[in-house]
């Protein structure tokens, strides 16, 4: 399936979730780079409505003896790709997702200014499904048909040592050759910062100012 996205940041042929847990991009970020994370919750189980509450914060604490550890926390990531391949939104492109944490790449701080945040449902311990990989690549292909995008990296590059994602089951050989003759980057048409600003505050209620840290066994962000 083919995707798009809009001049301002959704991808039509998503399954759109608002997140509150955004905010405006530092003024002239380039949005740059990709990384690619695994979450799964609860820790291990796969296709319940977890991931979905804890980034529109409304995960039960007594749902589950894990989600008390998690439930406080305000974090998102722009896309979750399920294990059956569908694609959910929670954050317009444009916007800032609490997705990346403390985090650096080459040499610049702050990776949630200038990358977009791709979670696989999953874990650290089993590998990713065709459905993944599929859907992983076509969105690459529409996100830099739309973004300079230069670089795609895991969690554990823009956080070594501190975090682990994607994991040794993320095959970056395969993925990489599904997306290694994608069609030339567009630079995207020029749009004045206030109507971008205009399209963030809607879609992103609530302003949060960094990223809390937390332990997970499935995920950690």
């Amino acid at each position: 399936m083919k995707l798009r996205v809009t001049a301002g940041g959704i991808v039509q042929g998503a399954r759109f979730i608002a997140s509150p847990n955004c905010d405006e991009r530092p003024a002239g970020s380039a949005i740059d780079l990709l990384v690619v994370h695994h979450i799964s919750l609860p820790p291990g189980e796969f296709g319940g409505p977890g991931i979905i509450e804890l980034f529109t914060n409304r995960l039960d604490p007594a749902a589950h003896a894990f989600y008390a550890t998690v439930a406080g926390t305000r974090v998102s990531a722009h896309f979750l790709i399920r294990r059956d391949g569908e694609l959910c939104q929670f954050v317009p492109c444009g916007a800032r997702a609490s997705h990346a944490g403390a985090s650096s790449w080459k040499g610049r701080t702050h990776c949630n200014d200038f990358s977009i945040g791709v979670e696989l449902e999953g874990t650290g311990d089993s590998p990713f499904t065709n459905a993944q990989y599929r859907r992983l690549a076509v969105l690459t292909r529409a996100l830099r048909a739309r973004y300079p995008i230069r670089h795609v990296v895991g969690h554990s590059d823009v956080a070594p040592g501190r975090k682990s994602d994607p994991g040794p089951h993320f095959d970056w050989a395969r993925y990489r050759g599904m997306i290694k003759n994608l069609s030339p980057q567009r630079t995207p048409r020029t749009r004045s910062q206030s109507r971008i600003r205009n399209r963030t505050a809607k879609a992103c209620p609530e302003r949060v100012e960094g990223t809390p840290s937390r332990q997970r066994k499935a995920k950690k962000r």
